[in-house]
């Protein structure tokens, strides 16, 4: 399971589909409408960014306007000045209660045991070719979103590429990622890519007070706006519990890297057992970000920078076990920080 994927399910965020709010990025929405207003729009866009920016927002917010407004050409939609449908419009009901016939949603569901699938369901992306193989019920276009194309496995990825190499007309496949870089190259490659990036800590603090639908403490909201990163998900895992506290101790042992205290493993240990998933993803979250900013910063020679990598890849692989099997969390702490001590070493 993608750590960073689970913090944009959180249940205290609606989900894309369900929200007309939408904070920054003007410029990618620009980018869609202008691009769909032509006549020549791309028809596969890769969104990329760091998660819980808005990136399955914004690809529900174009997919909300092409299939309201079909013929491009339009007068409305050639003075439209954003993406934007009043949220009682037909087509914005029907898409939030997933029964629009010309919107393909693809992204992980759960199991018969009712656990979260580790990738998007092979059978579900294979949808696809008769979806766009048929002709759509309302005469207009065929969106399908795929949330995110992180998650699909060899057989989905190569599976979606049949239809991104072969488009039929009206077709319009919008693709969330949260590392563009890792997609298939041929996908990739196939795709329009436009990247956002994280938001403002004042648009965080806007649109986390609109999801919780309450006030907050004002400084808490800035403190957690401030640590979010400019993800408004992250921001709403920390004010929900006790993430931001668990943070902080994180960062104090991370700061000390290489060197580890093995009597607050233990106490890390202690916090994160029997707690809910929701902190085991902020402790994932926390180091991901330390991850991403090592590699971003100091020498970057190919042997520390495989460290790191190395480093990347065993604690992701032992988050997503310890997760999925509901692992005892203390041996779990201990590991990930070996892992990290080794990354930490110049």
């Amino acid at each position: 399971m993608s750590p960073a994927k689970d913090l944009e399910d959180e249940d205290a965020l609606p989900h894309p589909r369900e929200t007309s709010a939408f904070f920054g990025h003007a410029d990618a929405e620009q980018t869609l409408l202008d691009a769909y207003r032509s006549g020549r729009v791309p028809h596969a866009w890769l969104i990329g960014g760091e998660p819980g920016i808005g990136k399955a927002t914004l690809a529900y917010r174009m997919a909300r306007f092409v299939l309201a407004h079909p013929d491009p050409t339009a007068p409305a939609v050639q003075r439209a000045t954003s993406l934007a449908i009043a949220p009682d419009h037909p087509v914005a009901r029907r898409i939030a209660g997933q029964a629009h016939s010309d919107l393909l949603t693809m992204e992980r569901t759960f199991n018969d045991k009712g656990k979260l699938r580790q990738d998007i369901a092979v059978d579900d992306v294979r949808r696809s070719v008769s979806f766009f193989g048929s002709t759509a019920g309302e005469g207009g276009w065929r969106v399908a979103v795929v949330d995110s194309v992180d998650e699909l496995n060899s057989a989905g990825a190569n599976a979606l590429l049949k239809v991104v190499e072969e488009p039929p007309p009206r077709a319009l496949l919008l693709l969330v990622s949260h590392s563009p870089g890792r997609v298939m190259p041929t996908i990739r490659s196939r795709c329009r890519k436009l990247m956002l990036r994280p938001l403002p800590v004042e648009d965080v603090v806007r649109a986390a007070a609109i999801a919780l639908g309450k006030s907050a403490d004002e400084e808490t909201m800035a403190v957690a706006a401030a640590a979010a990163e400019g993800s408004v998900s992250r921001a709403l895992m920390f004010l929900e519990g006790p993430a931001l506290a668990l943070r902080q101790q994180v960062l104090g042992l991370l700061d000390k890297l290489p060197q580890v205290d093995p009597r607050a493993l233990h106490s890390l240990g202690d916090k994160l057992g029997g707690t809910e998933a929701e902190t085991l993803a902020a402790f994932m979250d926390t180091v991901n970000s330390w991850l991403s900013a090592r590699l971003a910063s100091g020498p970057q020679d190919a042997a520390r920078m495989a460290r790191v990598a190395e480093a990347w890849a065993k604690v992701n692989r032992a988050g997503q076990e310890t997760d999925e099997y509901n692992l005892d969390r203390k041996p779990f702490v201990f590991a990930v920080f070996g892992a990290l001590a080794e990354a930490a070493r110049d």
